[in-house]
């Protein structure tokens, strides 16, 4: 079946899908009094998606009919005949290649800055999964030459990433606070991914996963969702004219150049591009690791602890 039919197919199903579920939250947000919605963030969160999809589209016949398909043309291995074996490793090794894509995101900061609008909303809903990495699509496709290498076709490996991204929307909210146990044993729920999306230290860079959080429970990512510990939306350090058109694509960008021009050796500035975000070679400002040790040295502290005082205290940037 052509690649273009089916993506069309899931364009003709998902709109009118995401159209009612977003109506719906929107409504029940209102009528509980709660603000998860607000007219300028949801349209720049459509904003992003629309520049996401538009150079995904310009790129995606160099990437895929171009660089994945020499890829698999030269591929060691095919088991397109064993049908169910086929798809079902592709789904999982696809997430496997998202959890990792997702932690060189966040761990080192050159692409931490391309990723970063997609965590700069202070709110939490279902159009914040809209807010996308804008330049991610120039790049993405490195993670998906591995599996077409072992023998998965580039148009499947395409089909199933669109399929997994609309699981990754749906958990995007904050009308559900708990999925049944099992199911928080292996997949990823909203409750998890309102940690992702989290500001507060202690949630910082956890929960990585796409659909499954298997992969931060063996690699040590994971945090559970804490009642004594509320989720703050954002960045640990807001930012100025969050809703202009380039600021929220380039913001990060700017920074980064701001720190290249510091007097330092040239292999700090090669760090300031390659450690994680909040590295800085004199300790003005601190990794996520960092705020959490010093978190960590006063436990009895936690349920007190104010993100924003440690924040000003430490000097921290946009991490």
């Amino acid at each position: 079946m052509p690649f273009a039919f089916i993506e069309k197919t899931l364009i003709t199903i998902t709109t009118p899908l995401y159209a009612s579920i977003i109506l719906f939250e929107i409504i029940g947000s209102h009528l509980h009094l709660k603000k998860y919605y607000s007219i300028k963030e949801t349209l720049i969160n459509l904003y992003l998606t629309l520049l996401n999809g538009s150079i995904d589209l310009l790129f995606r016949s160099i990437y895929l009919f171009i660089i994945l398909q020499w890829f698999y043309n030269n591929k060691i291995a095919s088991f397109q005949s064993h049908a169910v074996l086929y798809w079902s490793l592709l789904f999982v090794l696809e997430d496997g290649m998202f959890y990792i894509e997702h932690c060189v995101d966040h761990y080192c900061r050159l692409f931490w800055a391309v990723h970063v609008t997609h965590h700069s909303s202070e709110e939490f809903n279902l159009t914040t999964g809209f807010r996308s990495s804008v330049l991610q699509p120039l790049y993405r496709f490195v993670y998906f030459i591995p599996l077409a290498v072992i023998g998965f076709n580039p148009a499947d490996i395409v089909l199933i990433y669109a399929i997994t991204q609309i699981y990754g929307i749906l958990v995007h909210t904050q009308f559900i606070q708990k999925m049944p146990a099992w199911f928080e044993v292996f997949f990823v729920s909203p409750s998890h991914h309102r940690v992702h999306h989290a500001s507060n230290v202690l949630y910082l860079d956890k929960n990585m996963g796409m659909c499954l959080i298997i992969w931060d429970k063996v690699f040590g990512t994971f945090q559970e969702e804490m009642p004594e510990e509320p989720v703050l939306y954002g960045l640990t350090s807001p930012l100025s004219n969050r809703h202009h058109p380039v600021n929220i694509v380039l913001h990060e960008w700017v920074q980064i150049g701001r720190d290249l021009q510091k007097k330092t050796s040239f292999i700090n500035k090669i760090k300031y591009l390659l450690m994680p975000p909040g590295w800085s070679h004199d300790g003005s400002t601190k990794t996520a690791r960092e705020m959490r040790a010093a978190l960590e040295e006063k436990p009895a502290q936690i349920n007190d602890f104010c993100p924003e005082e440690f924040l000003m205290n430490h000097g921290v940037a946009n991490i």
